[in-house]
């Protein structure tokens, strides 16, 4: 048996958990010794006990390793232990990091200038856009991007990352082989060829309660910094915003409206000394990775996310999209600002959306396109 196939019996056992095998490999020279150890030795390691010393001993009864080695092979999956270099250095530095990582994808040295990117999964356009708008110059930046895989937030983090041509790791709360939720299998695919799908947990395994925070620690661990875009009051992304906290990274939130439940809890963080951004270009001068905001000129002055659109607008289409860069308007709120006709600033957002410079919202809100 190799020390990385000690690792992953262990991994399959209920109950263990990376702590537990710390103090073990503390008392033991290595997995597969661990594995050998009697009952009696195990059970004088702290926290072990007598019930987990008979469950280790007699680990081959209670797991299928060769079933599970196949499956890993069927998916294309890596396996990663504390013990290998390419493992991720920021997570080795947290409280409880997991000994073994399913992965799917590469990880590289450059991976170790990462920020994660959180938010709630029952976004608003707002949301999604600056989420798109920060990962995408983020990425084109140089940095890696990590999130959740989950709906909202973190799809549109990912999704950026992958048009900005960059790099970015989904962090699983499910096995790889059982990607949730499960709508976002093809971008899972597409993030292995430019990154990495990464769980601590078997090929197989179906989500819970207790996965999802799990999954939350390896975001924060993995990266430099935090960055949470979208969140009510109770979310999710607040526990990963305290558990990076705890880890000593940087937090980073975008405000919202005061109004809006979904803001509430990126406005509380803020309060609380999370540092405010208005644009990738706040997060890149605040983090310790080497670039600046002047990563962001990619040649012609200006980020795509950011540059001007180089199809020709008439004066009226120009003044319409220079009231949207300040929020959502509907008609009316466009020609009082501009003091053009109500009709004419129609025909332009109609010929502005034809071009997928804008688009409208509920509520006859207009609002532009990154």
């Amino acid at each position: 048996m190799t020390s990385t196939e000690a690792f992953l019996a262990l991994n399959l056992l209920p109950k263990i958990g990376p702590i537990r095998v710390r103090r073990m490999l503390e008392q033991f020279d290595s997995p597969e010794s661990i594995l050998k150890a009697s009952p009696k030795e195990l059970a004088r390691v702290p926290g072990i006990g007598t019930e987990m010393a008979g469950l280790i001993r007699d680990w081959e009864s209670h797991i299928d390793l060769p079933e599970e080695l196949r499956r890993i092979k069927e998916h294309g999956i890596d396996l990663v232990t504390l013990e290998d270099k390419n493992y991720p250095p920021a997570l080795r530095e947290i409280h409880d990091p997991p000994f073994l990582l399913y992965v799917k994808g590469t990880i590289l040295p450059a991976d170790v200038h990462a920020i994660g990117i959180v938010g709630s999964r029952r976004t608003t356009h707002y949301g999604k856009e600056q989420a798109r708008k920060m990962s995408f110059q983020l990425a084109r930046a140089g940095l890696t991007i990590n999130s959740g895989l989950a709906r909202g937030i973190d799809t549109a983090a990912h999704e950026a990352a992958l048009a900005a041509k960059g790099r970015t790791f989904a962090v699983l709360g499910s096995g790889i082989g059982n990607v949730y939720p499960p709508e976002n299998q093809n971008l899972a695919d597409q993030i292995a060829e430019n990154g990495a799908v990464i769980s601590e947990f078997p090929v197989l395994y179906v989500p819970d309660k207790q996965s999802f925070p799990l999954r939350n620690r390896i975001v924060a661990g993995m990266s430099q910094a935090l960055l949470v875009v979208e969140a009510p009051a109770r979310s999710g992304s607040l526990i990963t915003a305290n558990q990076a906290l705890d880890q000593g990274r940087s937090i980073f939130a975008v405000p919202g409206p005061i109004d809006r439940p979904t803001s509430e809890g990126c406005n509380r963080l803020i309060q609380q000394g999370a540092t405010l951004v208005c644009s990738a270009g706040d997060i890149l001068d605040e983090m310790e990775t080497g670039y600046s905001s002047l990563a962001l000129d990619f040649g012609d002055g200006e980020s795509p996310a950011n540059a001007k659109p180089t199809i020709p607008l008439t004066d009226t289409e120009q003044k319409a999209l220079d009231m949207l860069e300040g929020g959502e308007f509907t008609i009316d709120g466009i020609s009082e600002a501009t003091g053009l006709p109500g009709p004419e600033v129609s025909v332009a957002l109609l010929k502005l959306e034809m071009k997928r410079l804008v688009k409208q919202l509920p509520g006859k809100y207009f609002t532009k396109l990154i």
